[in-house]
């Protein structure tokens, strides 16, 4: 499995991204890997710029039926990102939330899947 990582930063969460590489057995890839991949990891924050943006610059490289897990500042840490801001960018990017899961002390993901379309 292919995951790429993009908006990594020094507020990163290290253990998260050390689990995430533990678990696919290889390093995460950026934003320069120029094949597709199976996942996105993109960190955001509020003061990152517009979240739309950010969702459609993610599907650059991902593959058909990949996920994209959006990690945000959890609510009252710095640079939150309103879950209303989340639930409105998603379907103009073209995707739909399907999970959000607390993953770390101070990060939450949502889990962004383009929708199925009938064959």
């Amino acid at each position: 499995m292919v995951i790429q990582e993009l908006g990594w930063d020094d507020d990163t969460d290290d253990a998260l991204r050390v689990a995430i590489e533990d678990a696919i057995d290889g390093d995460m890839v950026d934003g320069d890997y120029g094949n597709v991949v199976d996942a996105v990891l993109l960190w955001w924050r509020k003061e990152d710029g517009d979240l739309v943006d950010g969702l459609v610059d993610s599907l650059t490289d991902l593959v058909g039926g990949g996920a994209i897990w959006l990690l945000t500042p959890k609510v009252g840490r710095p640079n939150a990102v309103d879950a209303s801001d989340i639930a409105e960018a998603a379907p103009i990017a073209g995707l739909s939330q399907t999970t959000t899961a607390a993953v770390s002390k101070d990060w939450a993901a949502t889990r962004l899947v383009a929708p199925k379309t009938p064959a």
